[in-house]
């Protein structure tokens, strides 16, 4: 049966939350489509995108989604842009989604996806729509466009905890992995830490712990905003899927972590770390190392660091996938000419 894709203003929170709820209970979305993520984001940030509904004859949800609209600066001046669950202000976009897409009814994704790109499509007011963390191949990007350019594609580092389950961890990784976690061992008591999850009354506390540590070490640092640490508070408040995890030995704390845990899957989004204690010390492999031992012992299948090109990810995966990020750009004389003169000038679009 036909569906109908429509976009509508977003409605109060209270009203769209059992909406969104019910039909991600219908669905086999990524953790970051879920009301747990997009409902924290709403209420922490006071953004206001549209709601893209698709239908079925009856009225039910078949597909949900959030577009932003925004005025975004390019090199010629400003576009009228379109963001797929992002607002388009890159204040209000920090928390970075990743494994991005329609939330969609199990079975009904292609469909969905049709509608949504034929509304889309019947929207004059955009020139540009940004699809930011997507897999790649993505069905959102058969949409007729002028031009499509990949600005980014990162790397999703991640630990098989099955393969863990079968042998050491530490034998799965490189001889200089292992030896900096085995030296980072001795610094910590030849042992790895304690690891304690937050209780309700911790969670204040545990996350202004990890502002402080993490303060001064990022030139761009989301602990500075308010709203994030709002945004982060939101999530640990929210939901058993979301854990934070405090890493303790004798002498103190050793750093924590905010994991998203969502179908077998343990997601590190956030980390903070106290200084090295030697000059080898590695706090941030050692609690990495911890957590994935942690999780492998109750049993998940994944243990992912999200996007990032860090070395230290790339030094304790095990496996890897990839998430890309695009833009999608409509004709228009001032992005032609854009074109024309990035090409002149060999400057990439993400630049």
């Amino acid at each position: 049966m036909a569906l109908t894709a429509q976009f509508t203003r977003l409605p109060d929170l209270a009203s769209l939350a059992p909406r969104w709820q019910a039909l991600e209970s219908r669905a086999a979305a990524s953790f970051f489509l879920g009301w747990t993520w997009t409902g924290a984001w709403l209420e922490s940030y006071g953004v206001r995108p549209e709601l893209l509904a698709v239908t079925d004859a009856q009225g039910r949800d078949v597909a949900l989604a959030l577009f932003g609209h925004a005025m975004q600066p390019r090199l010629l001046g400003r576009s009228a842009t379109l963001s797929l669950n992002q607002s388009g202000d890159p204040d209000a976009d920090r928390p970075f989604i990743e494994y991005n897409g329609l939330l969609a009814a199990k079975g009904r994704e292609g469909e969905a996806t049709q509608a949504a790109l034929k509304a889309l499509q019947s929207r004059n007011d955009w020139r540009t729509l940004c699809l930011g963390g997507i897999a790649p191949h993505s069905p959102l990007l058969k949409i007729p466009a002028r031009r499509k350019t990949r600005l980014d594609r990162s790397t999703v580092y991640q630990v098989d905890l099955a393969a863990v389950r079968a042998a050491d961890y530490l034998s799965l990784l490189s001889s200089n992995s292992r030896s900096q976690i085995r030296r980072a061992l001795k610094d910590h008591h030849g042992a790895f830490p304690d690891i304690a999850r937050a209780a309700s009354a911790d969670i204040e506390p545990w996350l202004a712990e990890m502002q402080a540590l993490n303060t001064g070490r990022h030139a761009d640092n989301a602990w500075d905003d308010p709203a994030f640490r709002r945004f982060a508070a939101t999530l640990a408040r929210r939901d058993e899927a979301v854990e934070l995890l405090r890493f303790t030995d004798g002498d103190g704390t050793i750093g924590l972590l905010l994991n998203f845990l969502h179908d077998g899957a343990a997601m590190n989004y956030q980390s903070a770390f106290a200084a090295p204690r030697t000059a080898k010390d590695k706090p941030g492999l050692l609690c990495h190392a911890a957590a994935v031992d942690h999780y492998a012992g109750r049993g998940l299948a994944l243990y992912s660091l999200l996007a990032g090109k860090d070395r230290y990810k790339q030094s304790l995966a095990t496996c890897e996938e990839a998430l890309e990020w695009w833009q999608i750009d409509r004709f228009s004389p001032r992005l032609e000419a854009e074109a024309v003169l990035r090409k002149i000038l060999r400057r990439p679009a993400s630049a």
